[in-house]
């Protein structure tokens, strides 16, 4: 048990690091060749200006118009992929395990605020998971998928919380934690999850249209 429990916590993570990284950059090598061989005039109008000026137009809570129209999704949406991002990489436990790895570190979350962020996502997840039920329009498009993906994001928290509070079978709750954690990462670059590359590919894309050729916003 203690050889494994080295394995996903040395080795492993390497390992899904790898493939998160190695899968992404594939990725983003593949979209560039489809566009070349089948939409070649994109790169005739992209632009560094518009692209980033529509990334940062997304980025601001509420400033495109269609997320005011569903200010309760998108508000909820936004919080939560700002601490899907914030509590791993502002973890106490976390930054003395990169510590130990690499000899750097930076400030912590207070244990008690990560706490509460935690729980914050888990009911993120639990609001999306029901809202696919309860709104016909993506009722519609919702399949099995969908809530196994949501299920995946939420093990890490889960298990992280109730390690965290060692409430009960605290060494299989590290373990489940480290290894969802590090299925979440090795999914990315192969799932929904891969939003994170092609959603700011996307913004580059529609705010160089609309902003170099139809001289609008797209926000």
């Amino acid at each position: 048990m203690n050889s494994f429990i080295a394995f996903i916590m040395g080795p492993m993570v390497w390992i899904s690091a790898i493939i998160f990284l190695g899968g992404l950059l594939f990725k983003f090598i593949g979209i560039i060749q489809s566009v070349r061989s089948k939409e070649p005039y994109v790169f005739s109008y992209l632009t560094v200006k518009h692209s980033l000026r529509s990334i940062g137009a997304w980025l601001i809570p509420f400033f495109p118009k269609s997320t005011r129209l569903s200010p309760v999704y998108y508000g909820i949406s936004y919080v939560f992929h700002i601490f899907l991002f914030v509590i791993p990489l502002f973890l106490a436990s976390h930054i003395v395990l990169f510590n130990e790895a690499f000899q750097i570190s930076w400030p912590a979350l207070n244990d008690g605020v990560a706490d509460w962020l935690s729980l914050a996502v888990i009911a993120a997840l639990v609001f999306f998971a029901i809202r696919r039920q309860m709104v016909p329009e993506v009722k519609y498009l919702t399949s099995g998928s969908d809530y196994l993906l949501i299920f995946l994001v939420a093990l890490p928290f889960i298990t992280g919380y109730l390690a965290y509070h060692q409430w009960f079978a605290y060494r299989w709750m590290v373990v489940a934690h480290v290894l969802s954690g590090e299925l979440m990462l090795i999914m990315i670059p192969f799932s929904r999850f891969s939003h994170m590359l092609t959603a700011p590919l996307t913004r580059a894309y529609m705010g160089s249209e609309f902003g170099n050729v139809r001289h609008a916003r797209d926000w």
